[in-house]
């Protein structure tokens, strides 16, 4: 049988377990320590997904073909249509990492 959680051993949430994470990532110094933080937390597939997002978004910014951006890096087409709902309709997250780097104008 399923045991139930109650409000005193309920986990919580992923959503109110992510500014921690963000302080974390904040608090970092350097690309190598957030690289190693990196390399700690993901599995290789998981930080080969994070990059494979983050290749795509100067290329929307872009406004190049999702089936070009495919044909350039081997991407799918799903992956950039995912990254693409994420700059139109997310949290801003891609727009202010691209702005920080002076990959786009917004």
């Amino acid at each position: 049988m399923k045991k139930r959680l109650t409000p005193a051993n309920q986990r919580p949430s992923a959503k109110a377990k992510q500014p921690e994470l963000a302080e974390a990532l904040l608090g970092l110094k350097s690309v190598q320590e957030v690289r190693a933080f990196l390399v700690d937390l993901c599995t290789p597939a998981e930080l080969e997904a994070l990059a494979d997002r983050w290749r795509v978004v100067p290329l929307l910014l872009q406004a190049m073909p999702y089936r070009e951006i495919h044909d350039r890096t081997g991407i799918s087409v799903t992956t950039v249509g995912r990254v693409a709902r994420c700059l139109m309709q997310g949290e801003g997250g891609y727009r202010a990492a691209a702005r920080h780097l002076g990959l786009s104008d917004d």
